[in-house]
């Protein structure tokens, strides 16, 4: 199966676009980069998880993808409680997260 074609693939792409898109030009590039750089992490991991030959291979980078999650979701509540991303976003972002985690 090609990782292209997996849902949680797709959805962690489509918010790592979004997360990007909303930080562009973000005044705080210590924050903009850590933050887009998580987001990037998550579907690069299942990427190479899907890549790899062995089962056991594929596990540890989804075993990262899910420590990537954690971190997004982290810094997307830092974010809201720092006052760069809204109540509204942050939390459907979060959701977001949630839901993919719980598809691995």
């Amino acid at each position: 199966m090609r990782f292209e074609s997996l849902e949680i693939w797709k959805r962690s792409v489509e918010l790592s676009v979004e997360v990007s898109v909303h930080f562009e030009g973000h005044r705080d590039f210590g924050f903009r980069d850590q933050i887009t750089r998580s987001s990037l992490s998550l579907p690069s991991n299942i990427a190479e998880g899907f890549e790899r030959q062995s089962d056991r291979e594929k596990a540890l980078f989804l075993n990262y993808a899910e420590g990537s999650a954690g971190e997004l979701r982290t810094q997307m509540d830092i974010g809201h409680r720092i006052g760069c991303i809204s109540e509204v976003v942050s939390g459907r972002w979060i959701e977001e997260v949630e839901q993919l985690s719980r598809m691995q």
